[in-house]
Order: structure tokens, then C-alpha cells, then sequence
């Protein structure tokens, strides 16, 4: 028993320990690594990944995925630069792009939870259907002169980025509703265990709905920062994204089949896929090489969580806590582990 309780701790540090790990390495390989300049470039870049791995979190907690978040954000940031431009209104131009996430989300949430289709070829479907949208609405050029809009992205808050403002603030709202709130707990429930979950009295097509959502807004904010930050409204921008949002949190220990993952360990594995991509540029690797790198870190991510339940079975019981909201045995009613989430047993 002490040798197993001691065995889970190493892996729930174990994501930080290998961050630590990443840190350092680049430090020795780059003296320019650990430059302020460098530290805020790593920052703004991150920024943008992690917001979108926060969304591809929620729903692989839930049993689903989302391949179109790449396109869904070149189509969000285009739309909310060409609102400002036509507006001038920065807080009208964020809700454009936030709007858009959400409805190309919420046709991925009516596909998925009400027709029944496999998430994989809904969001495959409405990648190309994002990318077409966006390509004829600019008629494939990029959209320039953007003005004030670039503050979203380049500006500073005293000596801190704004978008590592916005990060911070969607950690806090992400870490919130995972775990202090019914949908949280549902989210874990369905991912677990889809069928014990309706049993238990969930709703799983609505808390499909609201995974869908949340994931939505998360991608329309991302797309915004990142077209603030490049100072263009880019059609083809995001290629390869939904990958690396898909990385990130199976990184950090979310679990591809669902029901297990935490928002600090999504964190983590954003950052340590930022600081890899940064280390290679900054020692010369060549992009095709960081693909193959980035597309090895996948596999193995993957191939080690199937690995490491291999032989267990998958089982989620269901309890409610003192409110009468359901949640998987294994994870606390009140409480969450270190790594700011819950799992199933």
C-alpha cells in the first residue's frame, strides 16, 4: 500500500520534475535561453498553445477530441481583425472572434451529442469547412494594417505581456470550472464513464454541449491573441495547431481515453512543449526536424499512457457529494490533487 501511494506521487510531480528537467537542459544549450527577451517571446508563444490545450483538455477529459481547432482559429482572429477594421472596437472585434469559436463549436456539439457522429470525423469535417470559410471570406490575402488591435497581442501591462495576462486569467476561470463546479465533475464523469454518468442522472449530451462551448471560446480567444501578435489577419494561420493543443495536455498527463487529467498538468505540458520548440529554433534545428521531434513526443506520450493502464480495467463509479452533484470515485468532492484536477479509478 505505501509502496503504491508513493509510486502515484512521483507520477503526479513527475510532469514538473521533467519541466525542471527542460528548463535547465535549454539553459546549457542556449546561453540566450534564459534572456528576458527570450523569457517573454517563450511567454507570448506559449500563451496562444496553452489556451488552445486547455480547450483540447476539457474534451479528451470527456471522451472527444477537436482537429479543427487550428482552422477555427485562423477563422475567429480573421473575423475579429476584420471587425475592427471596420469598427475601430476593440471589445466589439474579441466578442466577434469568441463568437465565432463558439459557433463552429456548437455545430461540432450538435454532430456529436445529438446526431451521435464520432467526434474524430466532425471536427475533421469542420476543419476544411473553417478553412474554406476563412479562405473565401479574405479571398486568400492577408488582411494588414490592423492598428491598435496588435496591443491584444504585443502590448504590456507595467513590465508584464498582455497575453500572459490572459493566460493567467483563463488558468484561473479553466482550474475553476474543472474543479468546483458540477460541469467540472460531469465532464470527468462522462470521459470516464459515459453510460454509469447517465445513469447517475448526467445529462451527457449537455455536458457535451458545454465541453463543446467552453472549447470554443477558448479557440476564439486564441485566435484573436495570435493575429494581435503577428500583426496580421493570417487565412492560413494555425496549420499543424490542433496537434500541438492535442499534445500539451496528453503531455500532461490527460489520458486519451478520458476521465483523467488536470489543468496545472496541461500547463506544464504547454510549456514544455513551448520551450522545446523555442530551444530548437534558437540552436539552429531545421522546422522539418522539429516536426519529426514533435510528432515522436506524441507517440510516445500516447503509446505510454496506454501502457500504463494496460491490464486495468476501466471502471467509474459514481457517488454524489454534499450538494447531490455526481463525481467519480477517486476524486475528491472538495478537493483537488496537486496537479489541479481530478481522475477516475
Amino acid at each position: 500500500m505505501l509502496q503504491n501511494l508513493k509510486r502515484l506521487e512521483v507520477n503526479r510531480f513527475s510532469i514538473y520534475i521533467i519541466l525542471l528537467v527542460v528548463i535547465v537542459a535549454a539553459s546549457f544549450l542556449s546561453p540566450n535561453f534564459l534572456s528576458s527577451d527570450n523569457i517573454f517571446n517563450v511567454l507570448r508563444q506559449v500563451a496562444v498553445i496553452t489556451i488552445l490545450a486547455f480547450g483540447a483538455m476539457t474534451l479528451i477529459i470527456g471522451g472527444m477530441i477537436d482537429l479543427s481547432a487550428g482552422a477555427v482559429m485562423a477563422f475567429a482572429g480573421v473575423v475579429s481583425v476584420l471587425v475592427y477594421k471596420s469598427t475601430g472596437n476593440l471589445l466589439l472585434a474579441i466578442l466577434a472572434g469568441i463568437l465565432i469559436g463558439m459557433l463552429c463549436n456548437l455545430v461540432n456539439a450538435f454532430l456529436v451529442a445529438t446526431l451521435k457522429t464520432p467526434a474524430f470525423i466532425v471536427t475533421l469535417g469542420m476543419m476544411l469547412m473553417a478553412r474554406g470559410a476563412v479562405l473565401e471570406l479574405t479571398q486568400g490575402q492577408n488582411v494588414l494594417q490592423l492598428g491598435d488591435f496588435i496591443l491584444i497581442g504585443q502590448g504590456n501591462l507595467g513590465w508584464l505581456p498582455i497575453p500572459v495576462l490572459v493566460l493567467i486569467g483563463v488558468t484561473i476561470v479553466i482550474w475553476y470550472l474543472m474543479n468546483q463546479t458540477r460541469y467540472g465533475r460531469s465532464v470527468y464523469a462522462v470521459g470516464g464513464n459515459e453510460e454509469a454518468a447517465r445513469a447517475a442522472g448526467i445529462s451527457v449530451e449537455r455536458v457535451k454541449y458545454q465541453a463543446f462551448l467552453v472549447n470554443g471560446a477558448l479557440v476564439g480567444i486564441a485566435g484573436v491573441i495570435f493575429m494581435s501578435r503577428v500583426n496580421a489577419g493570417l487565412p492560413n494561420a494555425g496549420v499543424g495547431y490542433e496537434l500541438q493543443a492535442i499534445t500539451a495536455p496528453i503531455i500532461g498527463g490527460t489520458s486519451f481515453s478520458g476521465g483523467v487529467g488536470t489543468v496545472m498538468g496541461t500547463l506544464a505540458g504547454a510549456l514544455i512543449v513551448g520551450i522545446l520548440g523555442n530551444i530548437m529554433n534558437l540552436i539552429g534545428i531545421g522546422s522539418y526536424i522539429q516536426q519529426i521531434v514533435m510528432g515522436a513526443i506524441i507517440v510516445v506520450a500516447v503509446a505510454y499512457d496506454v501502457f500504463s493502464k494496460r491490464g486495468k480495467a476501466k471502471t467509474t463509479i459514481l457517488k454524489s457529494d454534499a450538494k447531490g452533484d455526481p463525481f467519480p470515485v477517486g476524486a475528491s468532492s472538495s478537493a483537488s490533487d496537486p496537479g489541479g484536477g481530478r481522475t477516475s479509478s
